[in-house]
């Protein structure tokens, strides 16, 4: 089991800047998904320095819940997730509740058109000129999300690939999932390729590394994709939007929200 530690010390009353953000994420036995929370925790620091930051986990990692928000005081929560879906709606009000934790949760991470940036920002990584409409128009994607048992979270991940696809001007986007029912990355590459596509870029729609990104990679590769987008990991617009949610949910429990940092 990966154990962390709180990314930034916690302090009883929040930060200079406001409460403290307590960020919620899932968890899990790779090593790597740590990582990439403490990574982007650090970003978070570093966009708004007065801000304290502190992780906390639902699974497979610590420290969990319990042991972070006790020693907050002031705080607002924050999950790493980009839908709307179970763990968003029971798990984690849940484990706030069982901690007595009184705190404001903020939502989700998705839709947002900064989902759609760090989407551009790894494709741009793989070497494609994502900055040309003549490549874009060449180019299919393939947004490769876990999937879900909750459809209406299922439905906001194929809304995500068609305002990036009718955005950016990519000759087609697809949505697989690598954990639930439904299309799967062979598929979706041979259907881009049938309508046309000269390129198809296979883009996990998913946070840190792990079994299931490992597993569309594999996919990927099998299905002869030209392109392999990494994770979204710790993009600098994760971070920013983590910042946005958290203002949110301040504002919406009746505080202002304060300046992000440029």
């Amino acid at each position: 089991m990966r154990t962390t530690t709180p990314s930034a010390p916690a302090r009883r009353h929040g930060g200079a800047d406001g409460p403290a953000l307590l960020l919620i994420a899932h968890g899990s036995r790779d090593p790597r998904h740590a990582a990439t929370v403490d990574a982007l925790v650090r970003q978070v620091a570093a966009l708004r320095p007065g801000l304290t930051a502190a992780t906390a986990y639902l699974d497979h990692c610590a420290p969990r819940i319990p042991q972070v928000a006790g020693r907050l005081g002031a705080a607002v929560a924050v999950p790493l997730l980009l839908n709307r879906a179970f763990h968003a709606k029971s798990d984690i009000p849940a484990a706030l509740r069982s901690a007595g934790a009184d705190l404001p949760l903020a939502g989700v991470l998705g839709p947002s058109p900064l989902l759609l940036d760090a989407l551009d920002r790894r494709l741009a990584g793989t070497g494609l000129d994502t900055g040309s409409a003549a490549e874009r128009g060449r180019t299919g994607v393939v947004l490769a999300a876990a999937g879900s048992s909750d459809p209406s979270a299922d439905a906001a991940t194929r809304a995500v690939a068609a305002d990036w696809a009718r955005s950016r001007g990519w000759a087609g986007a697809e949505v697989t999932y690598a954990s639930a029912a439904g299309p799967r990355v062979p598929d979706a590459v041979a259907a881009l390729r049938a309508a046309g596509a000269a390129r198809v870029a296979v883009c996990p729609y998913l946070l840190a590394p792990g079994l299931l990104p490992d597993r569309i990679a594999a996919a990927a590769a099998d299905a002869g994709a030209d392109l392999l987008a990494p994770v979204l990991g710790a993009a600098p617009e994760i971070a920013r939007l983590l910042l946005e949610r958290y203002d949110e949910a301040r504002q919406a429990a009746g505080a202002a929200p304060t300046a992000l940092s440029a």
